[in-house]
């Protein structure tokens, strides 16, 4: 079965970076767009970074320049480097394997940014 399994979540200063992993299973990880998701008390999840099976990426204003995704394809993992963190990029991170048009999501990891 596919599973995802997040990393490298914890708690940092504001200023700080983190460095998520994604190691994926049961997939055919090359052929799938990967993405990163986050979801804060009380919101909905929302789109963190996104990248294709060529290594297209997409990021939405809120972390564009702050945040990098990358994939390793032998590793089968997929990371988020997170720089510059402030208070409000607090929240429950997801990974996201989309395969032949049905999402996988992994159980998520917490990343608190104190000011």
């Amino acid at each position: 079965q596919v599973q995802l399994v997040e990393s490298g979540g914890g708690l940092v200063q504001a200023g700080g970076s983190l460095r998520l992993s994604c190691a994926a299973s049961g997939i055919i990880f090359n052929l799938n767009s990967m993405g990163w998701y986050r979801q804060a008390a009380g919101k909905q999840r929302e789109l963190v970074a996104r990248i294709t099976s060529s290594g297209s990426t997409n990021y939405p204003d809120s972390v564009k320049g702050r945040f990098t995704i990358s994939r390793d394809n032998i590793k089968n993992t997929v990371y988020l480097q997170m720089n510059s963190l402030k208070p409000e990029d607090t929240a429950v991170y997801y990974c996201n394997a989309n395969q032949f048009g049905s999402d996988y999501w992994g159980k998520g990891t917490l990343v608190t940014v104190s000011s």
